[in-house]
């Protein structure tokens, strides 16, 4: 198996002050060398907030800040993500324990937080110099579906985890809020969903049991030993809330590519799980109903909406490229 690149030199016009850090951590860890010199790289993947590795001889923690620029108004919330992970990893120890919250710093002119460092081997696309053997792929999907039911019977109303989540509706908001969503990014009428809206809309299941969820949980998102005998942590909790479990695993199923896909999705989902000894999904749904005993009636439903929910995405890239497009065009019309 070839080595894995797990950082990058940090990328140009995202760089951070590193005698500003340096003197923050000395200042609030009482682990952190006194004289040591700190190097500061990147971790290439992710488009949303941005993740550092901190490291020196003796001393290593990650740092997660917002992207640079305008924020939206209840975008990139740090302090939340830190929250939430100083409530969870207690319970739920994959997830990383954040060590301090930068808030009101002169560190930089947003909040960002330091947690601790997790090793491990991300599995992503087909195409990586990573892939499992048959046997550990099985292994793989197991571990992952596995360690989804086991983040699912954390109990949601104790140790101030009762803070991040308003589970009555949520399914029905969801839903609301995606439509929503579409609307303002559509820039053509797509045959079909007029019924696509209808059908969700009357499909909802109703409100069941609520639990902690990641809300983007997927392959790329967790860090395996090696051998892919355990799940050494699960990163990236920026959506996590309090809500419905079979939506958390409707959107897993949603990212979890078979080979026998349609073209498109096969295009647009380069996944590793596509490699001989992968799960399909179905084997996942089963496993998932075994170890948690929830009714799946409804969760056609949730991969429906799993599917809807990226393709909006997909059609918000596509719809600021196009306003940036048009412009141009106006621009240079003038002349």
């Amino acid at each position: 198996m070839s080595e894995q690149r797990e950082t990058i030199a940090v990328r140009s016009g995202e760089e951070l002050n590193e005698d500003a850090i340096v003197s923050f951590l000395r200042k609030s860890l009482p682990e952190f060398p006194q004289n040591e010199t700190l190097t500061i790289r990147q971790f290439p993947a992710g488009a949303s907030n941005l993740t550092y590795l901190l490291e020196s001889d003796s001393f290593e923690a990650v740092l997660r800040r917002p992207p640079f620029g305008p924020l939206p108004a209840k975008g990139h919330d740090m302090l939340r993500e830190h929250n939430l992970l100083k409530a969870l990893s207690p319970k739920f120890p994959y997830a990383p324990r954040p060590l301090v919250l930068g808030e009101g710093t002169d560190v930089m002119d947003v909040t960002f937080y330091v947690m601790e460092r997790k090793h491990g081997i991300v599995l992503d696309s087909k195409d990586s110099e990573i892939v499992p053997s048959r046997e550990e792929a099985k292994r793989v999907s197991e571990r992952f579906i596995d360690l989804l039911a086991e983040l699912h019977q954390v109990d949601p109303t104790t140790g101030g985890l009762e803070k991040f989540g308003h589970p009555e509706g949520f399914t029905k908001r969801q839903v609301e809020g995606w439509l929503e969503r579409y609307e303002k990014a559509k820039t053509e009428d797509v045959p079909g969903f007029e019924e696509l809206r209808a059908w969700m809309i009357r499909e909802i299941p109703p409100d069941g049991e609520a639990t902690v969820i990641h809300n983007d949980f997927k392959l790329n998102n967790m860090l395996f030993s090696q051998g892919y005998e355990q799940v050494n942590a699960v990163v990236d909790w920026e959506m996590a809330t309090i809500g419905d479990p079979l939506f958390d695993l409707g959107v897993a199923l949603g990212y979890w590519a078979e080979p026998n896909d349609p073209p498109g999705i096969r295009a647009g989902f380069q996944s590793v799980t596509t490699h001989d000894g992968f799960y399909n999904r179905r084997d996942l749904i089963e496993r998932y109903a075994k170890k948690t005993g929830r009714n799946l009636d409804y969760i056609h439903f949730y991969q429906v909406f799993a599917h809807f929910k990226l393709a909006v995405i997909v059609q918000q890239i596509y719809y600021r490229w196009k306003k940036r497009s048009d412009s141009r065009c106006s621009f240079q019309s003038l002349w």
